[in-house]
């Protein structure tokens, strides 16, 4: 395992913690894994590994392994089969190769700056007709979080997160919707560079978003698995 996979572990488990902390959980973290004892908002895991090998009983004692329990293998490593789990997807940790992306002229992309547009750009996100409320103002005054938005005639088009930690950059849920094309990758992790001169980021992605991620300076750094409790 890479330096670069090692913090990239590390910063998509401390970017769990800062979400569910500001819904109100209290999760542990060790040296195995990040937990949570509670259920986690949507599209967040009650569990994420940070090392290859994992005591199963124990990891599952420290969670709400009830139905729909979800649990992110960091290293692609245990077999959650026998426990009642089925995969959900497999995915690649994706890290910058230091190759700077040039900026695209266009859309105007910038830092959120004011914790109002949040719920506009969340909306942007999620799309029409979906449930509010995911990220909480707590993570807009974080000093550790960065809200990216592009706008186009007014309007949140796309955007992303940062979540900084030691050492690296990690960005997450990278949108686009109308009026923003695949370049917007491209626009989104030059921002992301200047803001951050020299340091590396993190993510990780599957499919259409890892090659849209390879052609913008990443490269993919070990398997991910997550999984899902069945019923």
């Amino acid at each position: 395992m890479g330096a670069l996979t090692a913090a990239a572990v590390r910063n998509n488990a401390e970017w769990c913690d800062l979400v569910c902390r500001t819904h109100g959980a209290t999760p542990f973290f060790d040296a195995a894994a990040w937990t949570s004892a509670t259920r986690t908002p949507l599209y967040y895991p009650d569990a994420v590994t940070v090392t290859a090998e994992v005591s199963v009983p124990e990891l599952l004692a420290r969670i709400d392994s009830t139905a729909g329990c979800s649990i992110k293998d960091s290293f692609a490593t245990i077999d959650l089969r026998p426990f009642g789990f089925h995969v959900l997807f497999d995915a690649e940790w994706i890290v910058s190769d230091g190759r700077f992306v040039d900026p695209v002229g266009g859309r105007r992309w910038e830092r959120l700056r004011h914790r109002d547009d949040l719920a506009e750009w969340e909306a942007a996100w999620q799309g029409a007709g979906e449930r509010r409320g995911l990220f909480k103002t707590g993570l807009f005054d974080d000093e550790r979080v960065t809200f990216l938005a592009c706008y186009a005639r007014g309007h949140v088009v796309a955007g992303a997160i940062l979540n900084h930690s030691a050492g690296v950059v990690g960005i997450s849920n990278v949108f686009r919707g109308q009026g923003a094309g695949r370049e917007a990758w491209h626009e989104c992790v030059s921002l992301a560079q200047e803001l951050n001169p020299g340091v590396p980021l993190v993510a990780y992605g599957f499919g259409a978003s890892l090659d849209i991620a390879r052609e913008n300076g990443f490269a993919a750094a070990g398997p991910l698995r997550v999984w899902v409790r069945d019923g």
